[in-house]
């Protein structure tokens, strides 16, 4: 018999979404907001993003809870996956046309039928890029392409995307992206993630659960505004009369701040580092450049008391932008990268046996009798 939680212990304000509340125990991915580090099983991501592939990325991070798998095995199963998953296109294409991108994705992936629980991760990781794709396609009028298994995740990604093989240094910022939003502990969505997961549900439902709440602008929808901010601003002469006119009016500069972080996000980092490598910079990653220096002295002058650095969103932006993807797939593609994690926590939560069942504190009516 469970017994019933003592409500006199509960100290925590549920009020203040759960933060400072421990809710699991992982070995996945470690979040240190105070010194600006992100551990992902026991490795720090700026010795992943740009220094390993996404699959072989995906094969660390899953070793404790899938099994271990060498790159190069884990990117020929999800090359086979994405050929799997081709054949849910059909249904895509016969959708009614008012569903976006993303609502396509989570339509393929109710589709997708896949059984076991390895193979159940790996066929998941490996269709959403072929959905993503085929759905961008399909919102265009053009016919989706069918997915090539030798290449990896990126270069096949871009290449379903646009019909050609894309240059090596696109897939290398791609990759580096896709490996940057592995994980990144228990945020709504991967918290979303373990709790369906809890119930022994598969992981397709789990997985998407989490795309629902991804979807949330709160959550998965802060680097698009940051390019309207950077097509807003214009030009580097604007740039201070700008950001001080937002501040004025108590706008958030999209970009900077984070809820987690008091210091600098170390995954902007790991992205701006990744801008080097596209060759010159272009027009719009000189002035996100200028945008930056700017905003942190501004946001330094006007609250000194609230640490406020650059975060993950303002880069992804930069980066995505600088490689030609459009701003519209900035969430679709999100979930792309981050899929492997929500699998691997779901499977870490359902080893435990336990299902997660937090209590409520009642307010209303006779609250006290």
């Amino acid at each position: 018999m469970t017994e019933a939680p003592n409500m006199t212990r509960m100290t925590p304000d549920p009020t203040a979404g759960l933060e400072g509340v421990v809710a699991a125990t992982t070995r996945l991915s470690n979040v240190d907001g105070q010194n600006g580090v992100l551990i992902l099983n026991g490795k720090r991501i700026e010795d992943l993003a740009g220094k390993m592939s996404f699959e072989s990325a995906i094969g660390h991070l899953w070793q404790d809870v899938v099994g271990t798998m060498p790159g190069p095995v884990l990117r020929q199963a999800l090359g086979e996956a994405r050929l799997a998953a081709f054949s849910i296109v059909p249904l895509l294409e016969s959708a009614p046309e008012t569903l976006s991108v993303y609502e396509r994705m989570q339509l393929g992936l109710a589709a997708l039928p896949i059984m076991g629980t390895r193979s159940e991760a790996i066929a998941i990781c490996g269709a959403l890029p072929v959905f993503l794709a085929a759905s961008r396609r399909i919102a265009l009028k053009l016919g989706p392409i069918a997915p090539d298994s030798t290449l990896g995740t990126a270069s096949d990604l871009l290449r379903m995307l646009r019909g050609e093989r894309p240059p090596k240094d696109h897939s290398d910022a791609l990759d580096r992206y896709l490996v940057t939003i592995l994980d990144h502990g228990l945020n709504a969505s991967t918290f979303t993630a373990r709790v369906i997961g809890s119930t022994q549900a598969g992981l397709k439902q789990a997985v998407l659960g989490a795309m629902g709440a991804l979807s949330g602008p709160l959550h998965g929808g802060a680097p698009g505004p940051v390019l309207d901010m950077i097509d807003a601003i214009g030009s580097p002469e604007n740039t201070e009369d700008w950001i001080s006119g937002a501040l004025a009016r108590k706008e958030r500069l999209m970009g900077f701040g984070h809820r987690i972080y008091r210091t600098r996000d170390p995954r902007a980092d790991v992205l701006k580092a990744g801008l080097r490598h596209l060759g010159d910079s272009s027009p719009k990653v000189r002035l996100a450049e200028n945008i930056e220096q700017a905003a942190l002295a501004a946001l330094k002058k006007a609250k000194p008391d609230r640490p406020l650095d650059t975060n993950v969103e303002f880069f992804t932006a930069v980066l995505l932008d600088a490689i030609g993807i459009d701003r519209s797939l900035f969430t679709p593609l999100f979930a792309v990268g981050r899929t492997p994690g929500w699998c691997a926590h779901v499977l870490e939560q359902q080893q435990t046996g336990k299902l997660i069942r937090p209590a409520s504190r009642y307010v209303g009516p006779g609250a006290g009798f």
